[in-house]
């Protein structure tokens, strides 16, 4: 894709990343890909914001000089000083060495440890402006969203919010990048999932930010990754909202771990109680072959959730720790919760429910539910009890 005008001034100068499998070296990326969203601002001087990653810095250098031609390159405004951002800066540098590079106090450090790039820096602070000819940029500090150093420019002249991470997604864009030339029901699935994933842990500083940038006419978002909205911003912005302020549908994630089936029937158990009590979306994940950020951006989305699992040398099915892990640093606190636990000859699945309870503080509906080996008639009686009380709670 070519470099593209978002406004007079104003283009996309960034790139789609089809070879990275693991974004973060976590999370899967290898269908739908990534988009690097980078800006140039092409005034009396010229800003660009923010660079790409290393491996795409030539397609992203022959796009800035598409439009800037043979015109210096006078500032580098750094918005997230992450590598998926910020490691094409070296390249950048070594084609444009007088660029000012504009940051905040805590971008520099992370630059000096990165990249060890100590010279034509420029600090700005909250609210501090910057003019490049006709249009001046202001800037707002973001900080744990969700890195330290991480701000946010507004083009005050046409009303462009550069979001950095804030309002990204998964999922590159297909031949447009602008929202009225995209499915959006298609980017919603990519962008929760990235939501809970990246910024998830730190919702209430996201909220935070949301709120000091609800004060700004916003006319146009261009966020780091995915979709630039400029025909429907308030699409994105609700859609932020509502995940940072931990709003959920009513519905239930039933996540499991089985070894040999026995608590995959009674997972399946729960599913069919659950549409029984009139639950209208059950979503049944085996953790072993789903991974787990696929189940966390449905743990977002809805209210109730089981998580079941065997025992395994007296601890709990590794695969399901890996989800504990994670849905302990993001927290379920919003949602309703239940367990169960399968066992052959002694437990240790419930020893590790249990610190997560403590340590997450979750609302359980009842206390986790031991199954000896294949669930019985009375466990799948108590499985159903289980679906009923579950049912209730998150109407």
């Amino acid at each position: 894709m070519n470099a593209v005008k978002i406004k007079e001034d104003i283009f996309w100068v960034g790139v789609n990343d089809y070879q990275t499998t693991l974004f973060e070296g976590m999370w899967p990326i290898e269908q739908e890909g990534v988009s690097y969203n980078a800006y140039v601002i092409n005034d009396e001087k010229v800003a660009i914001i923010d660079t790409v990653k290393s491996i795409k810095a030539d397609e992203y250098i022959e796009k800035i000089k598409s439009i800037i031609g043979n015109k210096k390159v006078d500032y580098l405004i750094v918005n997230h000083m992450e590598p998926d951002h910020s490691s094409g800066i070296i390249e950048l540098l070594a084609e444009y060495p007088d660029i000012k590079i504009v940051g905040n106090k805590k971008t520099f450090p992370i630059m000096n440890n990165f990249y060890q790039i100590t010279e034509n820096l420029h600090e700005v602070c909250e609210g501090d402006t910057l003019c490049l000819g006709k249009h001046t940029l202001q800037f707002f500090m973001t900080p744990m969203v969700h890195w330290p150093e991480s701000m946010v420019t507004y083009d005050t002249i046409d009303k462009v919010l550069f979001s950095m991470d804030v309002f990204g997604s998964f999922k590159a864009p297909v031949g447009s990048i602008f929202d009225d030339e995209n499915d959006l029901a298609a980017f919603e699935e990519p962008t929760r999932r990235y939501y809970a994933c990246i910024v998830g842990k730190v919702a209430g500083q996201a909220l935070k930010a949301l709120n000091k940038l609800g004060g700004i006419e916003i006319g146009t978002i261009c966020p780091s990754h995915g979709l630039i909205w400029r025909d429907n911003p308030k699409y994105i912005l609700d859609m932020y909202v509502k995940m940072s302020a931990k709003e959920t549908d009513p519905g239930v994630v039933i996540a499991y771990g089985s070894m040999y089936g026995c608590t995959q029937k009674a997972a399946e158990t729960l599913a069919i109680a659950l549409k029984n009590e009139g639950v209208g979306e059950v979503k049944l994940y085996n953790v072993a072959k789903t991974d787990i950020s696929f189940i966390i951006s449905d743990i977002w989305k809805y209210k109730g959730l089981f998580l079941g699992a065997p025992s395994y040398y007296g601890q709990i099915f590794p695969k399901m720790a890996n989800l504990l892990y994670k849905l302990s640093e993001i927290k379920v606190d919003n949602h309703k919760v239940g367990f169960f636990a399968d066992y052959s000859w002694s437990g240790g699945a419930d020893k590790n429910f249990s610190a997560f309870i403590e340590c997450a503080k979750v609302d359980v509906i009842d206390e986790i539910l031991m199954i000896k080996g294949t669930p019985d008639e009375q466990d799948v009686l108590a499985l159903n009890t289980l679906a009923k009380k579950m049912a209730e709670a998150i109407k």
